[in-house]
C-alpha cells in the first residue's frame, strides 16, 4: 500500500510539472509576444516613413518650370543637372522625366553608363497610373540597371490641360535590409501578391509566401517586375496561434497588414528564451513538489502511528458506548409507546373541535332564514292586508332552511351535491331578494351592473347564493350608523375563462383587518350578540370548493369610503377542468 502511494505521488508530481510547464510556457510566450509587437510596430513605422518620405517630391517637380519647359521642347541640359542635384541631396537612385508616350527625355543619371534617357517605361504600372491621374507607386527590379527599387510617379500638366508627361523617382530600401540583418532580426516585407521584396536574410528575397495564381504570374511578366527571378516558394510554414516555422526553426510570428500598397510586414521572433524560462520554472516547481512529497511521507508515517494509538482508545470507548446505547434503545421504545398514546388523544380532541365548529355553523346558517321569517311575521302584523302572500314566503323560507340543512351536511364533508350550470345574475337576484328586509331596514340603495348575457358557472347554486348572501349582509351591517348615504353596488361580469361578481359598500371599510383574518372562524367586527364571525369562513370554504378565489380590499381613494368584496369562479366551459371537476370526482369517490 505504501509503495502504491509513493508511485501515485510521483505520477502526480509529474502531472503537476507538465501543467506548470505548459502554463509557464504560455505566460512567457505572451511576454515575448508583447515585446515582439513593440518591435514590429517600430519596424512598421520605419517602412511607412520610408515609403512616404519622398512621396511629395514628384508632385512638386510636376509643377517645376524646368520640367514643363523640357516637355515643351526646350533643351534638357539644365533639367538633367537640376534633377541630378535633387537626387543627390535626397539620397535617391534616380529622378527622371518621361513624355506622354513613356520615353525618358531627362534623368538625373544622364551621364551614367545605365542612363534612363531614351528608355521607354510605358509598360510600368506606375507610369500608367500617373497618366490616369493618380500617383503611381510600384516596386520592381530595374530593367535598365538591374537594381531593385521603389518607383513613385506623378503626371505633369500645365494649367490642368492634358497630361504632357510623367515625372518619376526611384529609391532603394537597401538600408532597411542592412539594419534588420545587423540587429539579428528575421523580418520580411512582402507585396500584395506575397512576393518577398525585402528580407533580413538575402536568400529569402524574391521568394513567394504562397503559390502564385496564373493571373498573378501574367501581371508580373507584363510589368517586367521581377526579371530573371524564378519566384520559388519560401521554406516556411505558419502553424497558427502566432507560431511559425521558417528555415527549419520554430519562431513567434507577427504580421502587420495595414501598410500602403497592400504590403505586409512579417516579423519572426526567437522563442528559445521563453522555452528556457518555462523549463526553469518547471524544474523549480518539480523540486519543490518533490521536497513536499518527502515531507508528506514523513508526516504521514507520524499520523499513522498516532492514528493506531487513537484507534485502541476509541475501541475501548466504543464498547462502553454500546452498553449505553442498549439502555437508550429500551428507553426510546417506552417513549415511542407514550407518543402513540398521546397522538391518539390529540386526534380525539381534534374531532371534538371540528364537531363544535360544525354546531356553530348550524346555528349561524339557520339564523338567516329564521331572521327573515321574523321580518315577514312582523310585516304581516303591521300590515294585515299584505298577509295573503305570507304562506308562500314562509314556504320559501322553510325550503331555504331545508336546503341549508342539506348544505351544512354538504359543508361538513366538503360537499356531495351535484354541480349544475346556472347564471350568476339569477343567483345574485335570489340573494338580493333574501336580504331585501335588511336593505329596506337600512335604507340601502342598490346599484346593479350585471352583464346582459348570462354568465354561466358550474357549481351548487344554493352554496353560491349562500356566499352572496353572507357578503351582502356583511355590507349592510358595515353601512349601519354611518353618516354617508348607504349605497350598495353589485356587479356581475365575465372575463376570459372566469366569471366574477363584486359587492361594494359605503361602510367603514376593512380598517386594519385583512381578508385572511376575517375568514378565521368566530372573528367578527359586529357588536356582541349580532354575529358569530362564521360567514366569511364558510364563504371562503365554498368558493375554494368551487375552484374560485375571493378577495377583499378598501375602495380606491377616488371613490366613496367602504370595502369591495370580489369572487371569481371558473366559467361553465372551464369549470370541468378546475375545482368543480375536482369536487365532482370527490363526490363520486365518497359515494
Amino acid at each position: 500500500m505504501a509503495r502504491l502511494s509513493l508511485i501515485l505521488s510521483l505520477v502526480a508530481t509529474l502531472c503537476v510539472g507538465f501543467v506548470v510547464q505548459r502554463v509557464a510556457l504560455d505566460l512567457f510566450l505572451a511576454e515575448e509576444f508583447e515585446k515582439s509587437e513593440g518591435q514590429l510596430s517600430l519596424y512598421r513605422s520605419t517602412v511607412v516613413a520610408e515609403l512616404e518620405r519622398h512621396s511629395h517630391l514628384t508632385h512638386v517637380l510636376a509643377q517645376d518650370s524646368f520640367v514643363m519647359a523640357a516637355l515643351a521642347g526646350a533643351d534638357t541640359g539644365a533639367l538633367n543637372a537640376r534633377l541630378a542635384d535633387f537626387a543627390a541631396r535626397a539620397g535617391l537612385d534616380a529622378i527622371y522625366l518621361m513624355d506622354a508616350s513613356g520615353i525618358t527625355i531627362a534623368a538625373s543619371n544622364h551621364d551614367k553608363p545605365h542612363s534612363f534617357i531614351g528608355q521607354s517605361y510605358a509598360f510600368r504600372p506606375y507610369f500608367q497610373e500617373a497618366l490616369a491621374g493618380v500617383q503611381g507607386r510600384f516596386y520592381a527590379i530595374g530593367t535598365t540597371t538591374g537594381e531593385p527599387g521603389y518607383f513613385i510617379a506623378d503626371a505633369v500638366r500645365e494649367d490642368r490641360a492634358e497630361t504632357q508627361g510623367v515625372i518619376a523617382l526611384k529609391k532603394s530600401f537597401g538600408d532597411l535590409e542592412t539594419s534588420w540583418a545587423n540587429a539579428g532580426e528575421q523580418v520580411i516585407l512582402a507585396n500584395r501578391d506575397g512576393v518577398v521584396l525585402l528580407a533580413s536574410e538575402p536568400t529569402w528575397r524574391y521568394r513567394v509566401l504562397s503559390p502564385l495564381s496564373a493571373a498573378q504570374k501574367q501581371d508580373i511578366i507584363a510589368a517586367r517586375q521581377f526579371l530573371g527571378q524564378p519566384l520559388d516558394p519560401l521554406a516556411w510554414t505558419s502553424t497558427g496561434d502566432g507560431q511559425a516555422e521558417i528555415a527549419g526553426a520554430p519562431r513567434l510570428h507577427l504580421v502587420a497588414q495595414d501598410l500602403p500598397d497592400g504590403w505586409e510586414l512579417h516579423y519572426f521572433a526567437n522563442n528559445e528564451r521563453a522555452v528556457a524560462r518555462a523549463w526553469l520554472a518547471t524544474a523549480v516547481v518539480v523540486l519543490l513538489a518533490g521536497s513536499a512529497l518527502v515531507l508528506f511521507q514523513v508526516q504521514r508515517a507520524r499520523r499513522i502511528g498516532r492514528a493506531l494509538r487513537r484507534a485502541e482508545q476509541e475501541e475501548a470507548q466504543l464498547r462502553q458506548t454500546n452498553a449505553q446505547l442498549a439502555v437508550e434503545i429500551a428507553e426510546r421504545k417506552t417513549a415511542q409507546a407514550q407518543l402513540q398514546a398521546t397522538q391518539k388523544e390529540l386526534s380525539q380532541a381534534s374531532r371534538l373541535a371540528a364537531l363544535g365548529q360544525l354546531s356553530a355553523s348550524v346555528t349561524h346558517e339557520l339564523g338567516q332564514p329564521i331572521a327573515a321569517m321574523r321580518n315577514h311575521l312582523a310585516a304581516a302584523e303591521l300590515n294585515p292586508k299584505g298577509a295573503a302572500g305570507l304562506g308562500a314566503d314562509l314556504n320559501g323560507l322553510v325550503a331555504r332552511m331545508e336546503g341549508i340543512t342539506r348544505q351544512l351536511k354538504f359543508f361538513a364533508t366538503s360537499g356531495k351535491e351535484r354541480f349544475e350550470a346556472f347564471a350568476l345574475q339569477s343567483a345574485m337576484d335570489s340573494a338580493l331578494g333574501l336580504v331585501a328586509p335588511n336593505l329596506e331596514a337600512g335604507g340601502v340603495t342598490v346599484m346593479r351592473d350585471m352583464a346582459e348575457t348570462p354568465v354561466l358557472v358550474r357549481g351548487n347554486r344554493l352554496r353560491v347564493e349562500q356566499v352572496m348572501t353572507n357578503i351582502l349582509r356583511n355590507a349592510c351591517d358595515a353601512m349601519e350608523d354611518e353618516p354617508r348615504a348607504a349605497v350598495l353596488t353589485v356587479r356581475v361580469w365575465a372575463e376570459k375563462d372566469c366569471a366574477a361578481f363584486e359587492v361594494a359598500d359605503t361602510g367603514h371599510g376593512l380598517g386594519d383587518e385583512n381578508l385572511q383574518n376575517l375568514q378565521e372562524p368566530f372573528v367578527t367586527k359586529r357588536e356582541s350578540g349580532r354575529g358569530m364571525g362564521l360567514g366569511l369562513a364558510i364563504s371562503a370554504t365554498i368558493v375554494k370548493d368551487h375552484g374560485g378565489h375571493m378577495t377583499a380590499q378598501d375602495r380606491a381613494a377616488d371613490c366613496a369610503q367602504g370595502a369591495v368584496f370580489r369572487v371569481t369562479l371558473p366559467l361553465a366551459e372551464a369549470a370541468t377542468g378546475r375545482g368543480a371537476f375536482a369536487a365532482q370526482r370527490k363526490d363520486i369517490a365518497d359515494e
